[in-house]
This record gives structure tokens, C-alpha cells and sequence, in this order.
């Protein structure tokens, strides 16, 4: 059933706190539009659960007719799903982010990890089995977590430290922390020791050094490669406990060596063309990547496994300010990263749309399918959908959770950090859902391509 809601602008979450301006583009967005599933096409769309963070600072899990079929209270950053093996054998358990989200005294920005938050793991009625981080030692987790094959869980934190060199009297230095069930730590990296080896030239170091701004790495994933073809063929710096890391506001995906800690891979920050491209000529050269997202190997298993899945916002961010087109719009990317070349994108330009009509500068995400299909969370306003590989979209969704993005906001968003498809038998049985076809209502007036497309 789809409902009418108003929406105001996004000021906050995921680094940027003003974006209503894209690149030279004036955005415009109505104040009333639909929210639910707007679009389904039951043979075409992967059919399962969507769990996702909502605007109401509430954990949601929906079936494919956009009903809400389970809730947790947990603002989560993002939700994290376990599976029984790694929650004994219970259905239903997430990772969440828990506690107080008040920012303490320090570099002050949205989304940059300062917080007094902990991390939870709950089950289906929201009970925690197990925390980590308190009021006088806070987890100050931001952005990704995950639990690892050794029960040991993965996140990545940030603390305000003093930099030599640095301009700023304090940075938010990000730190990658694995944390075992008994609370302690079994490993810490920090990324301001790493620094010369993320590919920033000497002037674009400087101009780090410089910058005003205490958060400029942002990192907003960290997650293991898992197994892989790159490592099976004898390539090492893919190992599969090896950690996929990506830095928002630098442009620059690296590869961090577990046993080393040494960065043995990268993609950016920079890049040999200056603008991204809807080119649908591939394989090429990855152009222009700007606050990308969600950056990590497609699983083995599934289609294009071993390739790297990244969502390139095209936002604002780089060292300087990376050159952008006339107007903005996002991409999903699927590249090869041995070669470095784009294998498989989807703009809105694939769905036969404007390529500006799809565009989120932050937050979002991107998963492939079992069936070949794409689910993509254009974050900033609260829409996620499945794509073929073609770009045909076949299933639509607009969330109806609205609130403030960040506490002390006047702002309401239904901003959508990142969503992620789960198979039906991840929840405890009894679980409901439904799927039925849904077809969006034209008038004559309305140019509506979804319409008409068989």
C-alpha cells in the first residue's frame, strides 16, 4: 500500500552536512511523494526479506510486499545479520549498534564515529547476548561490523587523536578493532600509521595536513575478502582474512594485510580520467570515484564472484575536490580487481532514465543476487531496488520510516544508511511474508517508462 509522506532535506549522517547542492546542480525534490513498494515484478525481482536501519533510528525487516514484519529498537550502524551457525544455532540475531549516540567533546561531524555508542548482539526479541563499549570506554563504532569465522567480532572505530604535522589540533583518526567475546582486544590497526601507503602525492598530503577538516579519511568499510579465485590462483595480497577497507573522503579503497598490517592493494585516490562516465563500453579503465560506499568482493557463489562491488556516489570529497560532470549522479560499479577496469555498471541511464535521476552524495549500498540481480540502497532518499543486469528495474521501495538523521537535528529524513536482501529461512519459523505483483498507476499526462515496460 503505498502512502504520501513529506520529506525534508538530509542534513547529516555519513560526512556530509549540507547536500543540497550536487556538484553545479541545483537539487529539487517534491515536498509529497509515494512511499512502500512502488514496483514489483514477482518472476524478475529475487524474492526475500530486506533488513535496513530506518530514519525512526529503528531496525526494520520487511517482506517483498513492503509489509514490516519484525522491528528491533537499535539505531544499528549498520544492522548486521547473523547467521545460526555463528548465534548457536538461533534465527533472527543481528549485530546492532546500542547505548547512548551522544557525541562527546572532540572533532565535532556527522557520522565521524565520536560517539559514546556500543555495539550489541540481540536476538529476534531484542535481548543483547553480548556487548561491547561503555559509557567510560564507548566502542565508538561507526560505519561497519562483522562477525568473524573465529567468533571474534570486527568494527571500525574512531578516536581524536593529536597528529604531528597536522593543522588541525585534533583528527579523527579511524582505528580497525577486532574485539573478542570476552571484551578484549586482539588486534588494532590505525590508519594514521598507514598513511604513505594509501597513494596520496606530496601536494595531496599536504593539503590533508592542511585541511580544516579533522575527518578527512572517513573510512566507512572494513569488512574480510572471504574466499576468493584472486587467492586461490596464487595471489596472496588477496588472502581471504585479508580486510576490504574503504576511505570516503580520500577516494581510496585499500587491501589491509592482517598479518602485516601493511596496505597491499588500492584503488585511487587517483584515478587516469577525471569525470566518471555512463559509458556502456566495457571493459574500461575505472574512471573518477568520488565518497564511494559499501566497497567489497562479491561472495564466492554468486554471480561475478570475486569482483569488487563498490556504490560511487559522485558526492564530494578528494584532495582537492575531485572534478565533477555538469550534473551529479551515482553509480554502482562491478570491477575486476586484479585488471582495475569496470566489468558491469548500472546507472539510471541503464533503466532508460536521466543519469541524474539516480544520486545519492552519501550513505548507500549495493548486493548481488543469486539469480544475477543487484539490490541497491540509494540512501539519502530512502529508496532501495533490485536491478537485472540489464538495469530493468523489477522491484521498488520507498521507506516510510522517517526521523532525525543526527540528535540535535531539526531535520526529518527517511534516509536508508544500508539495506541488505536476507533469504526467507534467515528468521524464525513462522516468520510471515508476502509477494504480489505491483504495477505503478499512470495518468495520461505522466511519462512513466515502468509503465509500459513489458
Amino acid at each position: 500500500m503505498l502512502q504520501g509522506h513529506v520529506r525534508n532535506a538530509w542534513l547529516g549522517l555519513g560526512g556530509v552536512t549540507a547536500l543540497i547542492v550536487g556538484g553545479a546542480q541545483a537539487f529539487a525534490m517534491p515536498s509529497v511523494f509515494p512511499t512502500g513498494v512502488t514496483l514489483h515484478d514477482p518472476e524478475a525481482a529475487y524474492q526475500g526479506y530486506v533488513l535496513f536501519p530506518g530514519g525512526d533510528q529503528n531496525t526494520h525487516l520487511i517482506d517483498m510486499d513492503g509489509n514490516e514484519v519484525h522491528r528491533w529498537a537499535y539505531r544499528s550502524f549498520p544492522p548486521v545479520p547473523l547467521t545460526p551457525e555463528q548465534a548457536g544455532g538461533e534465527r533472527g540475531r543481528l549485530l546492532v549498534q546500542s547505548g547512548r549516540v551522544d557525541t562527546p567533546k572532540g572533532p565535532s561531524g556527522p557520522g565521524n564515529g565520536l560517539t559514546n555508542a556500543s555495539i550489541a548482539e540481540v536476538d529476534w526479541s531484542g535481548a543483547r547476548h553480548w556487548t561491547w563499549g561503555t559509557q567510560n570506554a564507548p566502542a565508538a563504532q561507526h560505519h561497519d561490523m562483522s562477525r568473524l569465522p573465529n567468533g571474534n567480532t570486527l568494527l571500525l572505530s574512531a578516536k581524536a587523536r593529536h597528529l604531528p604535522g597536522f593543522a588541525a589540533p585534533e583528527v579523527v583518526d579511524n582505528d580497525i578493532v577486532e574485539v573478542r567475546p570476552d571484551g578484549s582486544v586482539a588486534w588494532r590497526w590505525k590508519a594514521s600509521e598507514h598513511l604513505d601507503q594509501m597513494g596520496f602525492s606530496r601536494a595531496a598530503l599536504s593539503r590533508i595536513k592542511a585541511s580544516d577538516d579533522p575527518d578527512f579519511l572517513h573510512l566507512n568499510t572494513v569488512t574480510p575478502l572471504g574466499p576468493n579465485q584472486w587467492f586461490d590462483d596464487g595471489d596472496a595480497r588477496f588472502a581471504p582474512d585479508n580486510l576490504m577497507v574503504n576511505a570516503r573522503n580520500a577516494n581510496v579503497a585499500f587491501i589491509v594485510d592482517r598479518k602485516t598490517g601493511d596496505i597491499v592493494w588500492r584503488l585511487g585516490p587517483d584515478f587516469e580520467q577525471t569525470r566518471a562516465s555512463t559509458s556502456r563500453t566495457l571493459p574500461r579503465p575505472v574512471d573518477q570515484l568520488i565518497g564511494a560506499h559499501d566497497v567489497h568482493l562479491i561472495p564466492k557463489g554468486l554471480p561475478g564472484a570475486g569482483n569488487l562491488l563498490i556504490f560511487d556516489n559522485q558526492g564530494n570529497a578528494g584532495f582537492p575536490p575531485a572534478d565533477q560532470s555538469i550534473f551529479s549522479f551515482s553509480r554502482v560499479l562491478e570491477v575486476n580487481p586484479r585488471t582495475k577496469e569496470i566489468v558491469w555498471l548500472y546507472t539510471a541511464d541503464q533503466s532508460g532514465r536521466e543519469a541524474w535521476s539516480f544520486y545519492s552524495a552519501f550513505i548507500s549500498s549495493a548486493q548481488r543476487l543469486p539469480n544475477g540481480n543487484t539490490l541497491i540502497d540509494e540512501g539519502q532518499d530512502g529508496r532501495l531496488f533490485q536491478v537485472t543486469p540489464k538495469g530493468r528495474i523489477v522491484w521498488e521501495y520507498v521507506s516510510p520510516f522517517f526521523g532525525k538523521s543526527e540528535p540535535g537535528n531539526t531535520y526529518v529524513t527517511n534516509g536508508v544508511y544500508r539495506a541488505e536482501l536476507l533469504d526467507y529461512d534467515w528468521a524464525p519459523k513462522g516468520t510471515p511474508h508476502a509477494s504480489h505483483a505491483v504495477t505503478p498507476q499512470c495518468t495520461p499526462k505522466q511519462q512513466v517508462l515502468d509503465c509500459t515496460r513489458p
